[in-house]
């Protein structure tokens, strides 16, 4: 009989513990009642919040930077590298985190921190970059990210238009001619879980502008000033699949830096080498804060999934709340879920005490799968 082996590939608990204390506590579950089996840990994430940790946890060299927040202050940020791969992650930058408690800025939040730790990658020899996007507090189609570059973004009189989305209303030309001509020779891979495209119904702004704490008219003039900054910039990208992620970062990215868009979950398996992890394992443990519909659609649990199942390995789900029924997460490739609320229903408490509540359930993995 083959030895049991399990890999525990987890994303954070978004709010309550890291992909790596996830990994940990899940561990300590294991073994309190299976002292003898192996355990072999893989943190994963799907290109939000997340993506820079779980590189470095696979191996990756955390490197610091100091960038241009959301607001245009100063932000400590990081990216990962490992010989010419870096995995940048616009979070970092320009992510919800570095908002001061109740303060949005829907309209002039800006993405230029982004292009700056893409250029620290850059400097630092990178020649595959992981753009992971996702958690982020602006809407500005990437305009910053692309000015931090070396593009230029004018009115009619000649001026730079001003920061995030709302100054796109402005907008009379676009000046891409001194963009760093080193991102020519580069591999640039947008990963998202998103595919939504810039405008519209199911555009940035509409789909995602409250949780920035835009109101109805903000909403109404991003869309608009975004569809005006894509027919000065390139209109033909506008609806490409990833063109709506991160505020609309992922248009930028793809129209200017001729990204290629990838599924995050998928592009991060393969750079923390999910593959030869899998090959040995006999149980998969996967999960995140949440399983519910939105983890179907790109999300790492589903991604995870996915790939044991073509390899024929049995996975099993880790969650804080369960919104899918069984046969769901049968179609998923999830034998079973196991969720905290169910050992303690308070979901206050629940997030306050995840890592003993994640212990308590992977125990009963163990006496479930490995006895």
């Amino acid at each position: 009989m083959k030895t049991a082996r399990v890999l525990v590939a987890a994303d954070k608990f978004k709010g309550s513990l890291t992909a790596v204390q996830v990994a940990e506590r899940v561990t300590a579950g294991l073994r309190r009642i299976a002292p003898e089996v192996q355990v072999d840990t893989l943190p994963v994430a799907d290109g939000g919040d997340g993506t820079v940790a779980a590189a470095v946890a696979a191996g990756f060299e955390r490197r610091a930077a100091r960038v241009t927040g959301p607001l245009g202050e100063p932000v400590a940020a990081a990216y990962a590298l490992r010989d010419t791969t870096a995995v940048v992650e616009m979070a970092e930058a320009s992510g919800l985190q570095h908002l001061p408690e109740g303060v949005f800025a829907p309209l002039t939040a800006t993405t230029y921190g982004s292009g700056e730790l893409l250029l620290a990658a850059l400097e630092a020899g990178a020649r595959t970059i992981v753009f992971g996007v996702g958690g982020s507090a602006t809407t500005d189609g990437g305009a910053g990210m692309l000015s931090a570059l070396g593009a230029r973004f004018l009115d009619a009189d000649g001026k730079p238009v001003g920061p995030g989305g709302g100054g796109l209303a402005d907008l009379a030309s676009a000046d891409l001619s001194g963009l760093d001509p080193r991102l020519a020779g580069i591999d640039l891979i947008l990963a998202s879980d998103v595919d939504n495209p810039l405008t519209g119904p199911k555009g940035a702004p509409e789909v995602y502008g409250r949780q920035k704490g835009a109101t109805e008219e903000d909403i109404a003039v991003l869309d608009a000033a975004l569809a005006h900054y894509a027919s000065v910039l390139g209109p033909g990208h506008a609806e490409l699949p990833g063109a709506g992620a991160a505020g609309g970062i992922g248009y930028g990215a793809l129209v200017a830096l001729g990204a290629r868009f990838r599924p995050g979950i998928d592009v991060m398996l393969d750079v923390l080498g999910f593959a030869p992890a899998l090959a040995r394992a006999t149980l998969v443990i996967t999960g995140e804060g949440s399983l519910d519909e939105q983890t179907l659609h790109g999300k790492a649990p589903a991604g995870v999934a996915a790939a044991a199942r073509a390899a024929g390995i049995e996975v099993v789900a880790l969650c804080g709340s369960l919104a899918l029924a069984p046969e769901v997460l049968g179609r998923a490739g999830i034998r079973r879920a196991y969720a905290l609320t169910a050992l303690e229903p308070d979901p206050a408490v629940c997030m306050a005490q995840a890592g003993p509540l994640l212990e308590q359930a992977a125990e009963s993995i163990a006496r479930d799968f490995l006895r």
